[in-house]
């Protein structure tokens, strides 16, 4: 998958937990949001020079990444089932620990073939 394919993907998919992505796409994404917040930090700074200096405000990043927040959360989910995972252990978040088995599970690869989830993303 390409990085507009992922985008685009992702964006459209942004309500849907059913199904799986692929490595691909839930990594082009990450890249797609880390540019993003590079870019508005950039613009507010720019935008709203005395406000961002002195109280540490982005508002042009935080609209969106309030904006952004749902379908990361989604394509997550959807990564975490093609390892095969259900999307309820995208809580471990909340636990410090809990970070480095979502990480690793965002890496491996996926199940190949179908599995409880659905079938592979990457042979579709």
């Amino acid at each position: 998958m390409s990085f507009v394919q992922s985008i685009s993907t992702c964006f459209r998919k942004f309500v849907s937990a059913k199904g799986r992505a692929s490595r691909s796409e839930y990594w082009w994404f990450q890249l797609f949001l880390y540019l993003l917040s590079f870019i508005t930090v950039f613009v507010d700074g720019f935008l709203f020079n005395d406000i961002v200096m002195e109280d540490n405000i982005f508002p042009i990043n935080m609209i969106t990444s309030l904006i952004t927040l749902f379908p990361a959360i989604m394509v997550l989910i959807r990564r975490l089932h093609d390892v095969n995972r259900s999307g309820w252990w995208i809580l471990i978040a909340f636990t410090c620990i809990g970070i480095i088995p979502l990480l690793y599970w965002s890496i491996i690869k996926g199940t190949d073939g179908s599995n409880d989830y659905g079938d592979d993303p990457v042979k579709i």
